[in-house]
């Protein structure tokens, strides 16, 4: 049996750390700022990359490279690797389609490499989490099929819920309208929303105020973890430099469901760059998306 990598794409928000620790190839995103591209060798901090959009600054986004793809799986076909690929979404970015057609290309030119590439239908730590589980599954001897297998089984049990800030962000990327915006500004309006069946974002809803809104995605977490309420499974919370609200979400959880294990991070730039500022979501196992 041939071994194999595990690589994922730099939007599954992991941390650094772990990111190390478990040898996980990372393929870069991008976003551009005043005309600089970061997101490979040149990256801003989280909190220069907010303050940057609080400031007024609107970056665009772009998907993965498709010279980078190509360069990443060569590399690990010339350590006579196998790669397990996992993705954002491809109902969010065109990134999937890229690395898709880059297994293809590597695996062609190089016979008898694997290149399975697996759409997680998910984003930020949702897609971490899948991630999390397929490395998991490997330290316990589970081939790269087995566990291929099991993601595409159970992909779908993992969920998100989140809220924004600001609707302008969601607005500029054509989500809300821009009467819709302006309204809900004024009266104070938070929207929720969730990643669905298709991997989209739609919205499951809105709320008066930014504590309410905090304890709404509580709530909608609970009901949606069903069965999974019952184990102890990692709870990722994350958010677009807005610490203190992510900690407020720790708190809930912590009271609600007895757990201590909870992972916090920050939002990366290129999902940042749509949800905006003061975003806040949970990653979680649950029983059922929309």
């Amino acid at each position: 049996m041939r071994d194999f990598v595990i690589t994922a794409d730099s939007n599954c928000d992991l941390l650094p750390d772990y990111i190390k620790e478990k040898k996980i190839g990372i393929i870069p995103h991008y976003y551009d700022l005043e005309g600089i591209t970061y997101g490979d060798e040149i990256n801003l901090t989280p909190k220069e990359f907010y303050d940057k959009m609080r400031g007024g600054l609107m970056p665009t986004t772009m998907a993965s490279n498709p010279a980078v793809i190509r360069e990443t799986f060569q590399k690990y076909a010339d350590q006579g690797l196998d790669v397990l690929h996992i993705s954002f979404s491809s109902a969010l970015s065109g990134g999937h389609s890229n690395v898709v057609t880059g297994a293809r290309e590597i695996s062609e030119e190089n016979p008898g490499v694997k290149i399975v590439v697996l759409d997680s239908l998910n984003v930020s730590m949702g897609e971490g989490m899948v991630v999390m589980k397929a490395v998991q599954l490997k330290e316990q001897g589970k081939t790269l099929e087995e566990i291929a297998e099991w993601i595409e089984a159970n992909k779908l049990n993992f969920c998100v819920q989140f809220t924004v800030n600001d609707l302008f962000h969601l607005q500029r990327g054509g989500r809300v309208s821009k009467m819709t915006a302006i309204v809900g500004s004024i009266i104070n309006i938070k929207p929720m929303l969730i990643v669905n069946k298709e991997g989209a974002l739609v919205s499951s809803g809105t709320a008066r105020g930014r504590k309410k809104s905090l304890t709404t995605i509580v709530d909608n977490m609970e009901k949606q973890m069903g069965k999974y309420k019952e184990e102890d499974n990692v709870i990722c919370v994350v958010h677009g430099d807005a610490l203190e609200d992510a900690q407020y979400i720790v708190k809930l959880i912590k009271e609600r469901l007895h757990t201590d294990n909870v992972i916090v991070n920050t939002v990366s730039p290129s999902i940042g760059a749509h949800s905006g500022p003061g975003a806040v979501g949970i990653c979680f196992m649950g029983e059922t998306r929309e």
